[in-house]
């Protein structure tokens, strides 16, 4: 399986080009195809894949695992109570260890240093299943999502609703201008996305020939919208912090008033899970007819899948 891929790591959305995504998205549509076929396939047969997580996950974990296990190869869970990772041993020392060990690495944590870290020093491809900075791979899965729904992405209106500073809107706001979509954060101001980030992805909207916009005015951000997308108002480790962001956030709660508001009757809603139904969005968004939550939910594993095989083979 020939990719500029190969032997790559996978650690922001800045990493992959228009093309790569093309055809990791060309690809996981293949193998969803492949699943629901019931073809079997051992593509990843006497390859193992060190599956690091210092956060809890659904998802990921059952993505990962399910989708090497599938092609053949050897998963191996370990959480940070099972290994010395950063504590009695450095980062480095134990990408390096792991590196000799396994075929692949994937880390879901906190700091986006240390998936760097694993990157630089284990000498393997390094998948990030989540950092507090960037989730690509659920970025994947998302456009892997609307292009089912819609066909296509170029050209397409996508709208965030709530913490514009978090992993979810940061990757978004890579992948959806790298594929040539219009997309807009809705948010309370102090949650605006760093400056030095828009930028960035201001100037890949403008290469694709598309447009990025930041707005307060969540009325004015849904209108027209072909998606809304929204994420939990406290992300883990921010606990402390959800009795503030309910206060700031409750206007920016995707409900069927703000459906409404797009004048799209077309327009899907995505959400990366889990959510906190009542919250960011209401019961009659998340399980009415617009959601394709789920549908996103088993795209983590095509996706997943799509890219171990554009990097290993």
């Amino acid at each position: 399986m020939s990719s500029t891929l190969k032997g790559r790591s996978c650690l922001m959305m800045a990493d992959l080009s228009t093309a790569e995504i093309r055809s990791l998205l060309d690809l996981a549509h293949e193998v969803k195809r492949q699943k629901r076929m019931g073809l079997v396939t051992q593509r990843f047969q006497g390859k193992t894949l060190a599956m690091i997580f210092e956060k809890p996950s659904t998802r990921t974990r059952a993505a990962f695992e399910t989708a090497f296990a599938e092609e053949g190869g050897h998963p191996v869970f370990l959480s940070k109570d099972d290994i010395q990772l950063g504590y009695k041993e450095s980062i480095e020392d134990t990408a390096r260890v792991l590196g000799r060990m396994f075929d692949a690495i994937m880390f879901r944590g906190f700091a986006q240093s240390t998936v760097e870290a694993l990157a630089q020093w284990s000498g393997v491809p390094v998948y990030n299943g989540l950092t507090d900075m960037a989730h690509p791979t659920q970025v994947l899965a998302d456009l892997m999502t609307l292009e089912e729904a819609w066909g296509t992405l170029r050209g397409k209106t996508l709208v965030f609703c709530g913490d514009g500073r978090n992993n979810m809107s940061h990757t978004l706001m890579v992948g959806a201008a790298r594929m040539g979509m219009k997309f807009v954060i809705a948010a309370p101001e102090p949650l605006f996305p760093a400056e030095d980030d828009v930028e960035f992805c201001r100037q890949i909207a403008s290469q694709e020939g598309t447009e990025l916009i930041i707005t307060t005015d969540l009325s004015a951000a849904v209108r027209g919208a072909d998606a809304l997308y929204t994420d939990v108002w406290a992300s883990m480790g921010e606990e402390t912090l959800l009795h503030l962001r309910q206060q700031i956030l409750q206007p920016y709660q995707i409900n069927e008033a703000v459906l409404q508001m797009t004048g799209n009757p077309s327009c899907v809603f995505l959400h990366c899970l889990p959510a906190v139904k009542g919250q960011e969005v209401t019961v009659g968004v998340i399980e009415g007819p617009q959601s394709r939550v789920w549908d996103q939910a088993e795209n983590r594993k095509h996706t997943i899948k799509a890219l171990m095989l554009a990097t290993l083979l």
